[in-house]
């Protein structure tokens, strides 16, 4: 799953700005909107796939109005900290990096690995261009890993990369780049695959513990009863983890 490595942790969390006490006030959902199966904005132009049914539910199941809000990619933390919304639900890894500036619930979604896409499989995946989006773990993983990393804001840009010759593979969650794949006609071809990340829960300010122990709940009622593998495979496929 993706996730941001903060440049700063010296990001202020203040108790006044923890609007979302679940006590009737809406509760603003803050996502990506580019991501799909997480995430992404359909022909209606509304917030739609795996996190928005995910979250529809576990606003329904814990009692509380939501509503939901896009925001990019690279100021998500940031925006969440200063109460433009009140949670992240957003693919999001949940990160020892990330715990020390914001909270999150427990993960309803298992570690997910990312994946090498290129024109080809003879692609030297450890010595070539390698594209990623900017603040996230593959972004991390490619640095360290000798190759020469092209960043780009959205994930979109960097498949473009690899299409226009920009980069010689991408790395991203292989969820995200397997249905590209499928798409392609046989264009793109899965390289390798890389277990990076952990599992994805919901991102929530460090001074709103009432909301999280509401998530918390609904999540853990959605994996009781079977609803959350159920949605999960139905997203991203029956052989997809899940809890």
């Amino acid at each position: 799953m993706k996730t941001l490595m903060l440049a700063t942790a010296a990001l202020a969390l203040s108790a006044g700005l923890a609007l979302a006490d679940g006590h009737g006030k809406t509760i603003r959902m803050g996502t990506e909107g580019a991501y799909p199966p997480y995430n992404f904005i359909n022909d209606a132009g509304e917030v739609d796939g795996f996190e928005r049914e995910l979250g529809d539910e576990l606003c329904k199941r814990a009692g509380l109005t939501c509503t939901w809000v896009t925001n990019d990619w690279d100021s998500i933390i940031p925006n969440l900290v200063s109460g433009n919304y009140d949670t992240i639900i957003a693919g999001m890894s949940i990160t020892p990096e990330r715990d020390e500036v914001i909270d999150f619930t427990q993960p309803y979604l298992p570690p997910d690995p990312s994946a090498y896409v290129a024109l080809s499989k003879d692609v030297d995946v450890k010595n070539g261009v390698i594209a990623a989006q900017t603040g996230t773990i593959q972004a991390n993983y490619v640095a360290q890993s000798g190759a020469t990393i092209v960043e780009f804001a959205t994930p979109d840009e960097t498949v473009a990369a690899v299409k226009n010759g920009e980069a010689d593979a991408v790395l991203a969650d292989k969820s995200y780049l397997a249905p590209i794949v499928a798409e392609s006609n046989g264009e793109l071809v899965i390289v390798d695959e890389v277990p990076i990340g952990g599992g994805v829960g919901m991102g929530i300010r460090e001074s709103d513990t009432d909301l999280k122990e509401k998530f918390d709940a609904a999540i853990s009622s959605m994996k009781e009863d079977g609803s959350l593998t159920a949605l999960t495979k139905k997203w991203f496929g029956e052989d997809a983890n899940s809890f």
